[in-house]
């Protein structure tokens, strides 16, 4: 499984990282680190939860982010 982590600052000085792969996957933070880390646990606990759940089988992960943010 491939996850893509997008990110961007929101009008309002928070940090907004998205995770392409997985619609609705939205972790917000004080900067764009913090909302990457939110974002990326968020979308490993979603695949954990399909395997614990047996909707999708044991793969390989990558994740990427960023270059600068």
């Amino acid at each position: 499984m491939h996850f893509t982590l997008e990110v961007e600052q929101d009008v309002d000085g928070r940090w907004l990282a998205e995770v392409m792969e997985l619609p609705g996957a939205l972790a917000y933070g004080t900067s764009a680190t913090e909302a990457m880390a939110k974002a990326e646990a968020l979308a490993l606990r979603a695949l954990a939860e399909q395997l614990e759940q047996g909707e999708a089988a044991p793969r390989d992960i990558s994740i990427v982010v960023p270059a600068a943010a």
